[in-house]
């Protein structure tokens, strides 16, 4: 039950965003139409790989990036358009898409992870999540771990601290493992009354934003 609960949630907050993002969009349109601005992935994937040159594990997540075409660029706060793929999806069953990166105007811009079985732990000891971004209109570009995370209310995303990014057209990449949790009954195999699993990123979400 708890994955389809998840599910729900992810796909209210999802609407939202869709919803007033839509809404900007239709005042823009009316107001003087504009071609979407597209983002070829190979091209960015390879500029990226420039930008964390000496990072096995960052150019091994790229590696995952091939043949993907172009995509759309978005605005905060947008699911990245390529998904996470996992060693345990969604659903915590086996391998399948797994959750989303995503762009965040939260008390400064901040790049995100949602997705996998039940909830984000708030112990992630043992795991590492992180974002590598570059900006294609400034050059300027780093890697950030993914600490961030509110645990009460259910909170769903984790998150990097405030990115100094500069304006601009930016692309990222979130990759690496993630701690999840559900409530289970209490008994000595789940003494807290949560059991937990452990999510490795294989392919990893890449996204196109504007800022």
């Amino acid at each position: 039950m708890h994955h389809l609960s998840f599910t729900r949630r992810l796909t209210t907050a999802m609407a939202a965003a869709s919803a007033a993002v839509a809404i900007v969009f239709a005042g823009q349109a009316a107001a003087e139409p504009a071609p979407q601005a597209t983002v070829d992935v190979a091209a960015a994937v390879s500029q990226l790989r420039t930008s964390v040159a000496g990072n096995p594990g960052a150019l091994a997540a790229l590696d995952q990036l091939v043949d993907k075409g172009t995509v759309d660029v978005a605005l905060p706060a947008q699911p990245f358009q390529i998904p996470a793929t996992s060693d345990i999806g969604q659903n915590g069953g086996g391998p399948g898409v797994y959750g989303s990166g995503i762009a965040l105007d939260i008390d400064g811009f901040r790049l995100g992870f949602f997705g996998g079985p039940g909830t984000i732990s708030p112990n992630q000891g043992g795991a590492k999540l992180e974002v590598m971004w570059l900006n294609l209109s400034n050059g300027q570009s780093g890697t950030a771990v993914l600490t961030e995370h509110q645990d009460v209310p259910v909170d769903t995303t984790i998150r990097t601290a405030p990115l100094n990014t500069g304006g601009g057209l930016i692309v990222a990449a979130v990759y690496g493992s993630l701690w999840h949790r559900w409530s289970v009954p209490v008994d000595e195999a789940h003494p807290d009354g949560y059991a937990y699993q452990l999510g490795h990123i294989q392919q990893p979400s890449f996204g196109a934003v504007t800022r």
